[in-house]
């Protein structure tokens, strides 16, 4: 079997916690690579960002490749400007599939972009195409704080294309199943619930010391930490204010911890800093925790394991999530998840068993729950205990297998 897998607007070997960086990529790397341990052949068709970047890479393994096609300047590009080279990226990879000589049975999409461009593929190739969103525009929409974090109404149209176009729509949890239906006109013919991964070879407890070492942190570091992209909808001034009446309340100093937080790239000249990154560091001066929070930027992802590991708490503070891949990789690697009791979040975690909920945005609650995990050993480890053991269900092996049914459902569908 032969896969088109289109990855658009961001490459999945692309260092985790960029704008542009996150669940999506690990989804697409991870599935990729565990669909080629089960024999399955896929190339990742993703847009060239760097032209001294190999436009193909074998860095998946079995087989599989990772293409680069050139679709407008080869460098990083907002989002809204991305739909205009669409077209581009279609012909680019219906080229290589007749230079190479392959036929693909079948094309699995990533983001409504991809999902645009896999209608036009399905069209020229005649086979089916099965689209997954990882984040809606409509639920965007609603938790947004400011114009700049709408979803525009070609990503709303575009969806709904997806949505009419698409033989199947993939979805996380039952939650994004109700979203679609009730928030969209087009309503899917096919619709199935196949959470994401995690890769339990990777994703393990590590002896906290050994992980405290390989990242550098010394006996007198005890650590919360926060993995992510930096944009509001991730909930990380939530974060801080919790942090900073902690601290008021005396809690940092009868157990001192910082808190770690991954993503974005916290040392950029300030006319080139994301913005909110800018606002959250600001943020952090203006509540006096600026020496208690480290800011680590883009890591990747080999050197999670080492921080989940290292970490006594993992904190989720999002305003939104399709699922929570950081909340699962850190549940396999036993420690405990505080998260905000949203969207796939909801199903994910289980409170008062493999993690603890907050309400979106309630700093008071958020810093409770901490104080309470902080100043409880025997109670972080029981959650991660049960944490690791409830990430079993997950494994991408078991994942990777419901894929390929559904592949071969999707193509018996077509031929019958």
């Amino acid at each position: 079997m032969n896969i088109a897998m289109l990855s658009y607007h961001t490459c999945p070997l692309a260092t985790l916690g960029g704008k542009d960086t996150g669940g999506m990529n690990v989804y697409v790397r991870d599935l990729t690579t565990h669909l080629g341990k089960l024999g399955v052949h896929v190339d990742v068709f993703t847009r060239s960002q760097d032209e001294h970047v190999p436009h193909i890479l074998h860095d998946l393994g079995y087989g599989n490749r990772v293409v680069h096609i050139t679709a407008g300047p080869e460098v990083p590009c907002p989002k809204a400007e991305l739909e205009r080279y669409l077209p581009e990226f279609v012909e680019g990879i219906l080229k290589f599939a007749r230079e190479k000589n392959i036929q693909y049975d079948l094309i699995h999409a990533h983001y409504w972009l991809s999902g645009i461009a896999g209608i036009e593929l399905k069209r020229s190739w005649n086979v089916p195409l099965i689209s997954m969103f990882h984040t809606l525009g409509h639920m965007k929409n609603q938790i947004a704080q400011s114009e700049d974090e709408t979803a525009d109404q070609n990503r709303l149209d575009g969806e709904e294309a997806v949505l009419a176009g698409s033989d199947c729509i993939v979805i996380s949890t039952p939650a994004e199943e109700e979203q679609i239906l009730k928030l969209y006109r087009n309503q899917p013919t096919c619709i199935r619930t196949i959470p994401p991964g995690v890769d339990i070879s990777r994703f393990y407890p590590i002896p906290m010391d050994e992980a405290r070492q390989a990242i550098g942190l010394t006996d007198q570091h005890c650590m919360l930490l926060f993995v992510g992209r930096i944009e509001p909808l991730k909930g990380l001034d939530t974060l801080m204010r919790a942090i900073a009446k902690m601290t008021r309340n005396r809690v940092m100093l009868q157990c001192p911890h910082y808190l770690t937080v991954i993503g974005g790239e916290p040392d950029a000249p300030a006319e080139k800093m994301n913005s909110e990154m800018t606002r959250i560091q600001k943020l952090a001066l203006e509540l006096g925790i600026a020496d208690l929070v480290i800011f680590r930027g883009k890591q990747a992802q080999d050197t999670l394991p080492y921080y989940y590991s290292a970490a006594q708490i993992v904190i989720v503070p999002s305003h939104y999530e399709s699922f929570g891949m950081v909340a699962l990789e850190a549940m396999a690697c036993a420690t405990p998840v505080v998260a905000s009791q949203v969207g796939g979040l909801a199903y994910l975690v289980e409170n008062g068993v493999t993690g603890y909920f907050v309400p979106d945005g309630d700093a008071d609650a958020l810093a409770s729950c901490l104080t309470t995990l902080i100043q409880n050993e025997n109670l972080r480890s029981k959650i991660g205990s049960q944490a690791r053991a409830a990430a079993q269900a997950y494994d991408w092996n078991k994942i990777s297998a419901e894929i390929i049914n559904l592949y071969y459902a999707v193509l018996q569908n077509q031929s019958g």
